[in-house]
C-alpha cells in the first residue's frame, strides 16, 4: 500500500505540523505501508499549463507521478481567505481530471478560527469528486488554538488524527477488495 501525504502549503507551520504528526502515526501503526510526504514547500513547481502530467519535468514530475502512483492519499491544507491555497490548487489543476479514480482520499485541514470549517464541504469536497476520489467522510479541522510552539496541544486533535490514519487505512484496504472482487468478474 501506497499512501502519499501532501502538505498543501508553501508558508505557515500549522498544516506541516499536523502532516508531520500524520506521518508519524502511520510509521507507528502501520510501518508496513510505505509513506511519502510531499511538502510543497520544498518543492519548485512549475504552474499548470494544460499539459499531461508526466510531460513535465523535474520536482513538477516527481511530485505529480507520487501521486499517481498512490493507493491512498492525504491533503493537508490551511484555510487562506475561506479557500484552498494556490499551491493546492496548482497540484489539482496539474493532475488529470481522473487522478484520484480508485484512490481513497482523506483531508486534514488547519484555520485561524472556526468560522472556516465549511471549506472543506464547499469548495474541496466537491474538487475531489469531481476528480473521481473515495473521500474518507470525517476530516480533521484544526483551529490556532489547537497549536503551541509548533505541537499541537488539542488532545481531541490527535485523537481524530489517529482515528483519520486507521480510517485511511481501512478505505484503501476495502476499496482493493471491492476492486479485486470486480475484476475477478471479468475472464481476461
Amino acid at each position: 500500500m501506497k499512501i502519499v501525504l501532501i502538505a498543501g502549503s508553501i508558508v505557515g507551520t500549522k498544516t506541516k505540523t499536523a502532516m508531520l504528526k500524520v506521518q508519524e502515526i502511520f510509521a507507528t501503526k502501520f510501518p508496513e505501508v510505505e509513506v511519502t510526504m510531499l511538502d510543497l514547500a520544498e518543492y519548485d513547481l512549475v504552474f499548470s499549463d494544460g499539459r499531461n502530467y508526466f510531460e513535465y519535468e523535474g520536482d513538477t514530475k516527481y511530485v505529480t507521478e507520487t501521486i499517481m502512483a498512490a493507493d491512498g492519499v492525504v491533503i493537508g491544507t490551511p484555510t487562506f481567505q475561506g479557500s484552498i491555497p494556490a499551491t493546492l490548487k496548482n497540484i489539482f489543476d496539474l493532475l488529470p481530471v481522473n487522478a484520484f479514480r480508485g484512490k481513497v482520499v482523506s483531508t486534514v485541514v488547519t484555520a485561524g478560527t472556526s468560522k472556516h470549517y465549511l471549506m472543506v464541504e464547499q469548495q474541496l469536497k466537491p474538487i475531489l469528486a469531481y476528480m473521481k476520489a473515495h473521500t474518507v467522510p470525517t476530516y480533521v479541522f484544526a483551529e490556532d488554538k489547537d497549536f503551541l510552539r509548533k505541537e499541537i496541544i488539542n488532545d481531541d486533535i490527535l485523537f481524530r488524527l489517529d482515528r483519520l490514519v486507521d480510517d485511511t487505512v481501512t478505505y484503501v484496504e476495502t476499496h482493493a477488495a471491492i476492486r479485486e472482487k470486480k475484476d475477478k468478474l471479468y475472464d481476461f
